[in-house]
This record gives C-alpha cells, sequence and structure tokens, in this order.
C-alpha cells in the first residue's frame, strides 16, 4: 500500500512538483528570513562579545545599551579599583569620530581607546601587525572590513573597488594624523561602521574636547570572587551601573528587542512564508486528492480500511514535506555560505533547524487533514457512478 500510495503521488508530476515547490519555499523563508534576523541582532552586541577577557563592565547608570555612551571622569577608575574582589580595572575609550580620507570625503568610525599599558580590550584576530604596535607615535589598528572598504582609498578606475588600506598607510582622525600599524579581524557592528582601535591617551587627543571622555571601566574579578555579588559591591560602593558580560549582552539584545521594528519586520515575513506555503501546499494536496477520490474509492471498495487509507496519506504529506523542508534548509545553507564575506548579516544556528521543520511540520499537518476527511467521508459507491 505504500508503494501505491507513492506511484499515485508522483503519477501527477505537476502536482507533484507544486507541493514540493510550496513547501520548499516556505522552508527557505521560513529558515532563511530568523537567520538574518539572528546574524543582525547578534551585531548589536558583538563590540562586547569581541572584548573576551573582563568580567564586569562599568558604565554610567542612564546606558541602554553598548553604543549608548554616556562618559564618566576619569576619577571613577579609582572608585572602581577600590571595590574589594576586583583584580584589575582598565579605561576604555568608545566614540564616534569622523576619518577624512585621502580623496577628502569623511567616513564615521567606531573608534576604541585602550589602556596604554596593558592594551586591554583589543581586537580578537590580528591580520597584521600586532597589538602592541599601538604603542608607536600616532598608531592605530583598523578592522579589515573598514579598510577594504569604507576606509579603502579611491580606485583609480571610475566605479572600481577601493583600495584596501594597508600597514603604513594614514588617516585623519578629528584633524589629527593616524598611522595604521595593523589590519584586525572584528565581528560586524550593527551599523557596520569601521572599527579604529588606538591607545586611551590618544583617542581622548582625537576626541573633541569634553570634560568626560571615560565611555566603560572594565573590571576582572579575583579568582574564586563571586561575579554576582562584585557586580552588586560595584553598584553600592560607586553609584555607576555594572553589568557582567553576559548580563550587558542581553542588556543590549534587548533594546533592540523592545526600541526597534526589527522582530516585527521579520516576524511578518516569517507569517507570510508561513501562509503561503500553506495555502500552496494545502491546495494543491486537496486537489490532488480530489482527482484521485475514484482510486480511494477502488481501495475502500475492496476492503481497504480508514486507517489504511489515513496512512497512506500521511505517507505522502511527510515525503513531500521532508523533501520541501530538505530543498529549502539546503538552499538557505547555500545563501549564507555564498554571503559569508559580504555585508549580510546571517546567524544559522541549529535550533533554526527545529523552528523551520515545526512550520513545514504544521503545514503538512495541515494539507494533510483536509485530505483526509474528503477521504474518509468518501463513499465507496463512487466507482460505480459515471
Amino acid at each position: 500500500m505504500n508503494h501505491i500510495a507513492i506511484k499515485m503521488l508522483m503519477g501527477d508530476r505537476g502536482k507533484y512538483l507544486g507541493i514540493v515547490m510550496g513547501l520548499t519555499f516556505a522552508s527557505l523563508i521560513m529558515t532563511q528570513q530568523p537567520a538574518i534576523f539572528l546574524g543582525l541582532m547578534s551585531r548589536s552586541y558583538s563590540f562586547i562579545s569581541d572584548v573576551g577577557l573582563p568580567d564586569i563592565w562599568v558604565m554610567d547608570e542612564k546606558v541602554q545599551f553598548v553604543d549608548d555612551i554616556k562618559p564618566l571622569q576619569d576619577t571613577e577608575l579609582y572608585r572602581v579599583r577600590g571595590v574589594s574582589g576586583v583584580e584589575w580595572a582598565m579605561p576604555m575609550y568608545k566614540g564616534l569620530l569622523k576619518a577624512r580620507l585621502a580623496d577628502g570625503t569623511f567616513q564615521t568610525c567606531n573608534v576604541v581607546g585602550l589602556d596604554d599599558a596593558t592594551l586591554i580590550g583589543g581586537p580578537p584576530v590580528m591580520l597584521e601587525g600586532s597589538l602592541e604596535d599601538l604603542r608607536r607615535s600616532d598608531g592605530v589598528i583598523v578592522d579589515i572590513d573598514g579598510a577594504r572598504d569604507k576606509l579603502g582609498k579611491p580606485s583609480p578606475m571610475s566605479g572600481g573597488k577601493p583600495i584596501a588600506l594597508k600597514v603604513g598607510d594614514s588617516l585623519e582622525l578629528n584633524d589629527r594624523r593616524a598611522i595604521v600599524v595593523g589590519i584586525a579581524k572584528v565581528t560586524r557592528t550593527f551599523q557596520s561602521q569601521p572599527v579604529v582601535y588606538t591607545t586611551y591617551s590618544r583617542a581622548k587627543n582625537y576626541a573633541p574636547k569634553e570634560r568626560k571622555l571615560l565611555s566603560f571601566v572594565l573590571v576582572k574579578a579575583k579568582p574564586g570572587q563571586d561575579l554576582a555579588e562584585l557586580t552588586r559591591r560595584i553598584r553600592a560602593t560607586t553609584g555607576l551601573a555594572a553589568y557582567t558580560r553576559e548580563e550587558f549582552m542581553s542588556l543590549t539584545y534587548e533594546y533592540f528587542m523592545r526600541n526597534t521594528g526589527i522582530p516585527i519586520n521579520f516576524g511578518i515575513s516569517v507569517l507570510l512564508g508561513f501562509i503561503v506555503g500553506a495555502a500552496i501546499a494545502g491546495q494543491t494536496f486537496y486537489n490532488f486528492t480530489l482527482e484521485n477520490l475514484r482510486q480511494f474509492g477502488v481501495l475502500k471498495a475492496m476492503g481497504t480500511s480508514n486507517w489504511t487509507l489515513l496512512r497512506m496519506i500521511l505517507l505522502q504529506a511527510v515525503l513531500v514535506g521532508t523533501i520541501g523542508y530538505g530543498l529549502g534548509v539546503g538552499l538557505t545553507a547555500l545563501f549564507g555560505y555564498s554571503m559569508r564575506h559580504t555585508i549580510l548579516a546571517f546567524k544559522f544556528p541549529w535550533q533554526l533547524l527545529l523552528f523551520s521543520g515545526a512550520g513545514v511540520s504544521l503545514i503538512c499537518v495541515f494539507a494533510a487533514l483536509i485530505s483526509i476527511l474528503k477521504v474518509i467521508r468518501l463513499e465507496p459507491a463512487i466507482v460505480f457512478k459515471g
């Protein structure tokens, strides 16, 4: 009977391919769009995840997310260092500054100033040069994506790709010279702006003159120190906000979830993919069942039970669902692989396979259900009708 069910399904190639394509489309949308959404949201806290050494981030209590900089006075650094349980505390500057390029145009950059002595908070991967080269006069490290694209030199050919910055090249930050001493690999940020690393004292010279320029205090807890207790102690002692690395990432993620339309936009796309896939697969599968009612009637007249017919329809639904799901996930993986070196955000965790698999399963259940009801109510006498 299983062989008969498969022969019936594939007998009409047009409807069979229509069902598969509908499920493939639904699977593709329900996998690709959430993958782009997850990739985009992970970029909102990518700067925090790239700085892996500190245990706790200390900042102004009104800070809502990582780019919501509210500067502190430098004296706050010494107050944090005086809290019991702190092994070390280092300053960090983070701000948006305009870089003047070789052709005279300007590009906004994320400038990060690291502690002059330890350089804690630097890029996770160095591709050229070393982190210690920041101690050279006017030295900066540029991320590879920014060096190739937005900070690159103009191409001599009209419409050509920019010429990537390399070690030894220079640019201007707030009318001050900066020499590229290294190229780093960092995770793209939410706004995909170039990231420029330098020392803390040099970053203060690049930045516009303000009374407060300290963005964050990076804290390492002493061995065996409970991080939750230490964050409470820092808050109570200094009056500043203190978050563990995971808490600060969650704070940033939740801010973008609450205050942007990104979740709604991607949610609508996924819902439309589910609805369209269900409509195409359900209608095509139902039409396929209607056209094969006479065959189902013959099987009923020969004594085939409703349970056997039910099993045949479920087998057909599972078969087309598996093929459509596999094709959709495969196309999503191929899309992500082809976009891996572009600005597009894409993150494909294994949990996403379960999400899209559940969506395709619901579509198949819906398609099979409307067909099952028709077959169960079928009278075998339909075979003898003209």
